[in-house]
């Protein structure tokens, strides 16, 4: 039988409780202080965040536009310089181990000199025409005379310049083992585009071949000696022609490509997520401001009187008492009808 308390519980149940309250920590109720405080620390959360996105999003736009200057001002060289008419090498190039300046870039340039012989060195890993896989050609050309026509003293002779000569389909079957056509032979008066040499590749190519046109690189794949220009050119025409010609090389592209859109769609995400995320940041800051104003007016207007009661009218207790004697004569009616029995 179990011991009531005089709140109704079991004396059992009532330890049992006890020990589950002791071991529970109180809840804590947020007040209207916490509230407000966490709805500030979203407010500034939402700011600093603003600020970072606005920020990267402008760096990167940025990006894009200093890409579409370079790529503008590569296209004006090129429209420039590409269709222009052949001077002597020796105009452009004054210093031969000198980088070639980027405004020099595709100019055309004449110089007289000789292929080496079975010295063609293949260039990996470069595109020829859309579909069709192959290698650029690269030749040795040792200059006898930089000024075409004029042919008293020599003008960097001995100097090798590498001609980009074109390109040749790769084997039937992709491999390397492809029939590289002769260049003329002996003396021979090349039109040519200078370009800038690249740096030296430090990737691995089979023996005869190079990943880039760093002349010194090609000149040593070559197993040529010599001091390279540190230009190279692709090749326009040659006087005499070679038995066989090479495909012919692409012209440069002047598509300006999309780094202008670009930026400007970074600096509207910019400008949109500052916007964003700065109205959040608001919005938080003035629910923080309404929970404060609450807490100050409960604070002033001091705790809540107590519900009065409502009195109760003269119908309703009539018709209690009404109730309690009609059910005091259902019991008496019972009682009577179990003593006739």
């Amino acid at each position: 039988m179990s011991l009531l308390h005089e709140d109704g519980t079991a004396a059992g149940d009532r330890g049992a409780t006890d020990d589950a309250g002791a071991g529970a920590a109180p809840a804590v109720p947020l007040t209207a202080g916490d509230l407000r405080a966490a709805a500030r620390r979203r407010a500034v959360g939402l700011v600093v965040l603003a600020v970072a996105v606005a920020l990267t999003c402008t760096f990167l736009g940025r990006w894009q536009w200093h890409r579409h200057v370079a790529r503008d001002a590569a296209i004006a060289v090129v429209e420039a310089n590409y269709a222009a008419s052949p001077v002597d090498l020796a105009d452009v190039v004054a210093d031969p181990d000198a980088r070639l300046p980027e405004a020099d870039a595709w100019r055309s340039v004449e110089v007289r000199g000789r292929y080496v012989a079975d010295a063609a060195v293949l260039l990996r890993n470069r595109p020829v025409v859309p579909g069709t896989p192959g290698y650029h050609v690269l030749v040795p050309l040792v200059v006898q005379d930089a000024a075409p026509g004029a042919f008293g003293a020599p003008v960097d002779a001995g100097r090798v310049l590498v001609v980009d000569r074109g390109w040749v389909p790769t084997g039937a079957d992709g491999s390397v083992d492809v029939d590289v056509p002769a260049p003329p032979a002996g003396d021979v008066t090349v039109t040519v585009r200078l370009r800038p040499g690249e740096p030296a590749s430090a990737r691995s190519a089979p023996d005869g071949q190079v990943q880039a046109i760093s002349p010194a690189q090609v000149l040593a794949a070559a197993g040529v000696d010599g001091e390279p220009y540190a230009a190279y050119g692709g090749l326009v025409r040659e006087v005499p022609g070679a038995d066989e010609p090479l495909g012919a090389l692409a012209a440069p592209s002047t598509d300006p490509g999309s780094h202008l859109s670009y930026a400007f769609q970074w600096w509207v995400f910019a400008l949109g997520g500052l916007v964003a995320f700065s109205v959040a940041a608001r919005r938080e800051w003035a629910a923080a401001g309404a929970l404060g104003a609450g807490a100050l007016g409960e604070a002033a207007a001091g705790p809540r009187p107590p519900r009065p009661r409502r009195a109760r009218g003269r119908d309703e207790i009539d018709e209690d008492a009404e109730i309690e004697a009609q059910q005091r004569r259902d019991l008496q009616a019972q009682a009577s009808a179990m003593r006739s029995r």
